[in-house]
């Protein structure tokens, strides 16, 4: 199978932040990849502006390092590199002042596509949104992307994205979530609407549960002081989770385009009934021969913060009644591992006498580490002396169904792309994000004024033993997390 590479248009492309992390880790690599596949214009730039003191040179060998250190396979081709850092520029810039902003302006084309990376702090958006206007360097093509976090609850998201939309439309925004530029993601919407097999099935009437999972092995160090006022919930159930969950549960929207896609996945937001305490189970993980405990970690030795998450939920609507959704998430699980398990109901009736097992089909989708899905059925074992069943996977990975010479895509390469081609599809819309918190908020102000205390667990497990439970006493079994 071959993938098919479609240029985007000629674009300028600011990256605020452009000296930090993420732009050196993912979006500088991953648009080095877009660049080599050919879907990048050559006539294309990219701008970072940071506050560190730099000229063009200077940042074009910091690039050429980020390339060196995180860019792949892709990393030798030393030709191609070059290339690429010819098309960079580099501004030194004062979010909050005066300083580099007429530079900039400089730079800007008026014949191409411009877009703007706020890869930084939520706290400087409105700053940046205001002096990219000022000095007329936005207008109302342009786009901007944000990353997450979008708040940190209903009342700073509305804050927000009324600070956004200040100075840009809403089809100007772009809020990334980089899960929903993973190619299982995409994959599951083709699917469910791509195949007259699925969807009949897709409902409680053959559906017994769902398992959405998603398990690190690292822990928060380094990251600790963020993280113990984030938490599980805020830092991946509120976003990444629950994105998977809406494109799971959604209607089949009238067309695919941008704003059906997200209207569909808003009515499951809403529709999503509240959490009862004895379905929530928060964890930490303890200190063991892997590391420190979550709390040394954070250097908060009272810290009641989450850094595992296991809840029950439900929707209310005809197509999922009676159909739990199971969501976990942790750090210094036993592999990293990011599945959703679509679970059907049991045969109702078996014909094969002394066939006690229970034969289950299921559907996982695999989005980490290695992408791709899998159908469980059951077949007769191979072999005589009469009927024995055995369930065998139907196994697609995308590794072997591309080709050993074929790569999908990062998540961030992708979205990237699809900013540039003005489509806002796998991008979040204010009202879904202003949803996701009128969701959460109750559940953390429910626990927080019970003064919830979270469970220890080992590192290198499954998480806590209530976790297991949840499901355990229900006579469920959650799935294996398996790297």
């Amino acid at each position: 199978m071959v993938s098919r590479v479609i240029p985007v248009e000629t674009f300028d492309l600011v990256i605020f932040g452009g000296t930090g992390d993420l732009a050196r880790r993912k979006i500088l690599p991953g648009l080095f990849r877009r660049f080599r596949a050919g879907q990048m214009p050559p006539g294309s730039r990219i701008i970072g502006a940071a506050r560190s003191e730099m000229d063009d040179d200077g940042y074009r060998q910091m690039i050429r390092e980020a390339i060196a250190e995180f860019g792949g396979d892709e990393k030798t081709d030393s030709d191609g590199i070059e290339s690429f850092v010819a098309q960079l520029r580099y501004v030194a810039i004062d979010a909050t002042g005066e300083g580099g902003w007429a530079q900039l302006a400089e730079l800007m084309r008026g014949d191409v596509v411009r877009a703007f990376y706020f890869s930084v702090a939520p706290s400087l958006f409105g700053a940046l949104a205001e002096r990219l206007h000022a000095h007329g360097i936005a207008d109302s093509e342009s786009r901007i992307v944000v990353e997450k976090p979008f708040g940190r609850d209903l009342a700073s998201a509305k804050a927000l994205n009324a600070t956004l939309a200040e100075h840009f439309d809403e089809q100007q925004i772009y809020r990334i979530d980089h899960y929903l530029g993973k190619e299982t993601v995409q994959n599951l919407m083709a699917v469910r609407f791509g195949n007259v097999l699925f969807e009949p099935l897709w409902n409680s009437h053959y559906i017994d549960h769902i398992q959405i999972t998603v398990a690190e092995t690292v822990g928060v160090t380094g990251r600790g002081a963020y993280y113990d006022k984030s938490g599980a919930m805020r830092d991946m159930v509120q976003n990444h989770l629950m994105q998977l969950l809406c494109l799971i549960a959604m209607e089949p929207p009238s067309t695919y385009d941008a704003d059906t896609v997200r209207d569909e996945k808003l009515k499951v937001i809403r529709a999503l009934q509240a959490v009862e305490p004895h379905h929530i189970v928060r964890g930490q993980y303890d200190a063991s021969a892997q590391g420190l405990s979550y709390r040394e970690d954070a250097e908060n030795p009272r810290s009641f913060t989450e850094s595992f998450l296991a809840m029950k939920c439900h929707i209310a609507n005809w197509r999922w009644a009676t159909v739990p959704f199971y969501l976990r998430t942790g750090k210094r699980l036993k592999a990293r591992s990011s599945e959703i398990a679509v679970v059907f109901k049991d045969l109702g009736h078996t014909i094969f006498e002394g066939d006690t097992a229970r034969h289950r089909n299921i559907l996982s989708i695999r989005l980490q580490p290695n992408e791709g899905m899998d159908l469980q059925v059951t077949i007769k074992e191979p072999g005589p002396g009469g009927m024995r069943l055995v369930d065998v996977p139907l196994d697609m990975s995308f590794a072997e169904a591309l080709g050993p010479d074929q790569e999908a895509p990062d998540a961030y390469e992708r979205l990237i792309m699809d900013v540039i081609r003005g489509n806002q599809t796998l991008f979040m819309r204010g009202d879904e994000v202003e949803a996701a918190w009128a969701w959460t908020d109750p559940i953390i102000e429910g626990w927080e004024a019970r003064n919830d205390v979270p469970k220890l667990y080992d590192a290198g497990s499954a998480g806590p033993e209530d976790a297991m439970m949840l499901l355990h006493r229900e006579g469920r079994r959650w799935r294996d997390i398996k790297g």
